[in-house]
């Protein structure tokens, strides 16, 4: 099992805050359609400004930990932001490089670059390498580097690794560590082997053509390098780190990339795990939050470890100059200004392997293995009896104890011996002190076998017993019933012949009276089983017959406004809106559009016709109260 050591030396940190880079995409040579310019300017190598749209003649400054402007090179994004964390990988600690930004700013160009210009990925990795080669032997580690390729598409993980593969589920271990069970796992040596591996899992990702860009990502791909060091001397530690590479896709305003179809589907999508992100980090910079909604998403499912949890954290926010990207370049940086308040606790993952030792059987137990396959059976055949007979031995006494604790106990003594730190005599007293416990221990044993063998032969008397007592009739033989019983006299039918009477009216009146009565408790009886029409199917109908005509037209157009053009807070303001529905309409909003007629709600998932007739009425008799 991972346990969690704090590490002593310089390398390692109690706390790690997540380091923020921001990169200024260069200027395109296309004019804007008001030939406004640039709206970002950096001021130095932390800090920049970009206009306030409130005020065009002011501006907001942000600072943060690193500015790379529009001539920074791919060598220097990566020394300055990337290189400093990739240490801590191979000391048994995590970390994290994710690009963040709207589509379009040169994300995957940052994490990917060109075969000129190879950009975090290629570079991290050939760095990974690097250090491990650098390491000398003689400090006794051996390590083994390992990759996994995924992709987060529609809320679907996939396999880059393996296109074949679908939708992954994530776990988590008793560790709290993120598992993916069914990731492809690759053992890699060198940068060549990576190289082949990662080329063609890069073709496997999702792309597609938008008017912003002509190679969009319509998916989150993340890289997993895996690195484990195992001490070569006893106890044989073994410490493992994790290097998240995560290019995300950026968020996406439809009304200008003019999705339709499935790319609208997958914007919704994306911009749905973006806005999860964006609330956990503001449940993180919180500090009273009660829940961080890390599994809202699988996106921030993935990225628990890098924000809030256990990584030194590295995000590069990638922006444009652009005019026409001034609201998505704003939130991007108001993103990241959040984003760096985060802080990490990262910890050494070191495992420790317990070797396992051989164990001296005993000799009754060498017997009993080695006399072949018939005693085998025969135990067999008595464990069967014992079962039906209901004289199980662990029935009337308690289990036997469990040859764990005889293994333990001899591979103390071994350990014990093979000690030489420890004085001689209180070695042996432990020695002898642990022989007598497996004496003890054995002659326990004897005893549970002899009762239960002892019990097993009660068992059977009883049941022998009780099988004879059964076989025995103490019943009276059968007899034939005597025939002079007398039996009582059946009374017959006399029919006499029919006789011309003439009827009495008081006779006839009765008889026509008790047949009145039976008709009138029938009826009443089906009048009780038929509703009345005013019941409760109808009172939806009744309440709105009953208001003004106007008056519920606009009631229900306001309803409609609401639905249409409400935030999330003025929608759980509905009533019998909570906020699960809420983020129903929200999502269904962006997919198909504006409501056109109330009855269109009936589309979200979990609202019936009678939810939605109550939520009618709630909502106008509320309004009206009002």
């Amino acid at each position: 099992m991972a346990q969690r050591l704090t590490v002593s030396d310089g390398v390692s940190k109690k706390t790690s805050r997540v380091r923020v880079a921001v990169r200024l995409r260069p200027y395109m040579s296309r004019q804007d359609e008001k030939d406004e310019g640039p709206c970002v300017r950096g001021l130095d190598s932390q800090n920049l400004e970009i206009i306030n749209w409130r005020n065009a003649t002011e501006t907001v400054k942000y600072h943060f930990d690193v500015f790379h402007g529009e001539q920074t090179t791919q060598q220097e994004v990566f020394l300055s932001s990337v290189k400093p964390i990739l240490p801590h990988i191979l000391n048994g600690q995590n970390a994290s490089v994710f690009a963040y930004g709207p589509t379009g700013a040169g994300k995957t160009h940052t994490m990917l670059g060109t075969a000129e210009e190879p950009g975090v990925i290629p570079r991290a990795v050939r760095e990974v390498f690097n250090l491990v080669n650098a390491k000398d032997e003689d400090e006794g580690w051996d390590y083994s580097i390992g990759m996994s390729y995924l992709e987060i598409y529609n809320e679907k993980v996939l396999d880059l690794l393996s296109p074949n593969s679908q939708d992954l589920p994530i776990r988590e271990n008793k560790d709290k560590n993120i598992l993916i069970p069914g990731l492809t796992h690759t053992v890699i040596s060198s940068f060549s082997d990576f190289d082949k591996h990662f080329i063609p899992a890069t073709l496997n990702r999702t792309t597609a053509s938008t008017k912003l860009n002509q190679r969009s990502s319509r998916s989150h791909a993340i890289l997993l390098i895996k690195v484990v060091r195992t001490q070569r001397a006893l106890p044989h530690r073994q410490q493992t780190g994790k290097l998240y590479l995560v290019d995300l896709a950026g968020s996406e305003d439809n009304r200008r990339t003019g999705n339709q179809g499935i790319r609208l589907k997958e914007s919704g999508a994306i911009n749905l795990s973006l806005f999860t992100l964006s609330k956990v980090v503001d449940a993180l910079n919180s500090g009273t939050a009660a829940r961080i909604p890390y599994r809202d998403s699988k996106l921030t499912r993935l990225l628990q470890d890098s924000l809030g949890g256990s990584a030194h954290s590295v995000m590069i926010t990638n922006i444009a100059p652009e005019y026409r990207y001034y609201f998505d370049t704003f939130s991007a940086l108001n993103f990241a200004a959040k984003s760096k308040l985060i802080v990490n606790k990262p910890f050494t993952r070191e495992t420790v392997a317990v070797p396992v030792l051989p164990v001296k059987r005993s000799r009754e137990e060498h017997e009993a293995t080695g006399s072949g396959a018939e005693p085998h059976k025969k135990k067999q055949k008595e464990e069967k009896k014992s079962e039906q007979d209901g004289s199980s031995p662990s029935a009337h006494h308690p289990s036997l104890p469990e040859p764990s604790v005889m293994e333990r106990l001899i591979a103390l003594e071994k350990l014990m011996m093979s000690c030489q730190d420890r004085n001689r005599q209180s070695v042996l007293k432990d020695v002898a002190q642990s022989r007598k416990e497996i004496q003890e221990l054995k002659e326990k044993q004897r005893e549970f076998e002899r009762k239960a063998t002892l019990l097993s032969q009660l068992a059977k008397e009883k049941s022998s017993s009780k099988d004879e007592a059964a076989f025995k009739n103490t019943l009276a033989p059968l007899q034939r019933k005597q025939p002079n019983v007398t039996k009582p006299n059946k009374q017959q039918a006399v029919v006499q012949p029919m006789q011309v009477s003439q009827l009495q009216p008081l006779q006839h009146l009765a008889v026509v009276r008790k047949q009145s009565v039976c008709v009138t408790k029938k009826e009443k009886k089906l009048s009780d089983l038929v509703e009345p029409p005013d019941g409760k199917e109808n009172v939806e109908s009744s309440w709105e017959s009953q208001l003004d005509k106007s008056v519920l037209n606009e009631s229900k157009q306001k309803i409609l406004h609401i639905l249409n053009t409400g935030c999330l807070k003025e929608l759980k303001g509905l009533q019998q809106i909570g906020d699960k529905k809420a983020k129903l309409i929200l999502g269904w909003r962006e997919i198909q559009g504006h409501f056109t007629k109330l009855e269109d709600l009936i589309n979200i998932e979990g609202m019936t016709q009678k939810r939605f007739s109550s939520f009618m009425k709630a909502n106008i008799l509320s309004a009206l109260g009002k």
